[in-house]
């Protein structure tokens, strides 16, 4: 007998500011049923009209933020309770930098909800003490700060649409350890055991992408052993994800600067990765052009 669960509920929440609102815009345009700002509370009575009605809404999301109040404490007691009924529950979760969200709140000139009499940063500062738990109970995590929202939106479609329900979309992202981890990656690795392009001075100019960056990166010793070797420890993990339906997952390779080896790195990783059935493939380069 099958256990496949027909009924999708998606709980969007995160940072204030981090594009909730351009989420869910975008989950109706893909045909979620959306429903905004409801309290944690009437979580249960929702998954339960959601999953008993006479023609049941297949696809549900539900966005959720610090606006419910003290409602909003009591998310993860409500999330556990509904997690062993008959659908597919999933977390995303929303973030940026708090230089992108002092930013956005400033462009719009409101303040952040929690800010009170204090600074925007402090708002910022008491809302990520406040999630931090939810934050690393999400199934999915999503780092908004360089996206726009055209961006964003195209990240949820390629990530929710109907057309990849049974499919895990995978993003392999090259970023420079300099600019700090990818805080929304899944995995990270580190390409600095392969030598530095940067001290050629033929080849510093050119970034990963160009054939005689990736060329020199690729034929070092270790290089073709290193891929060959971390896409076959990647096989079962993906496999695992989609056993566990998490949908959305983000290889981050890494170099001193990311603009050379980590780029040519992770698009070999990523040719490696198309090859695998059921497993949708996309490239960031989150930091080349900072250089």
């Amino acid at each position: 007998m099958s256990t496949e669960k027909k009924h999708e509920l998606l709980i969007v929440t995160g940072m204030s500011g981090a594009g909730r609102s351009t989420v869910g815009n975008a989950l109706e345009d893909l045909g979620w049923y959306v429903v905004d700002n409801l309290p944690p509370q009437m979580l249960g009575p929702v998954a339960d009209l959601f999953t008993q009605a006479k023609t049941p809404l297949p696809r549900l999301a539900v966005v959720i933020d610090v606006r419910g109040g003290e409602f909003f404490a009591e998310l993860s007691q409500s999330l556990a309770a509904i997690r062993d009924r008959d659908l597919n529950l999933r977390v995303l979760f929303l973030e940026a930098t708090d230089p992108a969200l002092v930013k956005r709140f400033e462009s719009v000139r409101r303040p952040h909800p929690l800010q009170g009499n204090g600074t925007i940063l402090d708002g910022i500062g008491a809302e990520r003490n406040q999630l931090l738990s939810l934050r690393e109970s999400a199934d999915v995590i999503i780092d908004t700060s360089d996206l726009n929202i055209h961006q964003l939106s195209n990240k949820i479609s390629d990530g929710f649409s109907i057309e990849s329900a049974q499919r895990l979309q995978v993003t392999v992202m090259s970023f420079g350890f300099k600019y700090g981890l990818p805080s929304d990656a899944d995995l990270v690795a580190d390409a600095r055991f392969l030598p530095n392009p940067f001290w050629q001075e033929s080849l510093r100019p050119f970034t990963g992408e160009d054939a005689a960056v990736s060329g020199y990166v690729l034929e070092q010793e270790g290089a073709e052993e290193f891929i060959a070797n971390y896409v076959a420890a990647l096989k079962p993990v993906l496999a695992g994800y989609l056993r566990e339906n998490k949908r959305y997952a983000t290889i981050a390779v890494g170099c001193t600067g990311g603009k050379h080896r980590s780029v040519a790195v992770s698009r070999r990783i990523a040719a490696e990765l198309e090859k695998l059935p059921d497993v949708a493939v996309s490239i960031k380069h989150r930091d080349l052009g900072k250089e």
